[in-house]
């Protein structure tokens, strides 16, 4: 799927274009990773956890995502958990298996879904 009907008009627009479920939201901060786009990694951070800055770290390439389950827990609670592979300056390929937390409430008067943590596993 082209990069502007899949995560790039959420990541591109995050005013007038949230993302409309907990995964989708998880796919389009990949994306802001891959981009390093900390203003939309940030915006989409829940503000209760939502870290004062972010850092990228130097030659870091991202190879790839892989959603392993995703559960609505609710209208307004979801979890998603992922495989998120990359590779730093030295060549070191390292995974991020993540269960994440998203919320969603009403922002901007609009109902956006936010990142609000993730378990490591």
């Amino acid at each position: 799927m082209p990069f502007s009907q899949c995560c790039g008009r959420y990541v591109d627009d995050f005013a007038h274009t949230p993302a409309p479920d907990a995964e989708s939201l998880m796919r389009s901060r990949y994306t802001a990773f891959v981009l390093e786009r900390a203003d939309y990694l940030l915006a989409t951070w829940h503000p209760s956890t939502r870290p004062a800055t972010l850092e990228f770290g130097p030659a870091v390439k991202w190879l790839g995502l892989d959603l392993r389950s995703r559960s609505v827990l609710d209208a307004d609670h979801a979890e998603v958990e992922f495989v998120a592979r990359q590779r730093d300056g030295t060549g070191t390929a390292t995974r991020l298996h993540e269960r994440s937390r998203f919320v969603r409430e009403s922002a901007d008067a609009q109902d956006r879904w936010f990142y609000v943590d993730g378990d490591l596993t």
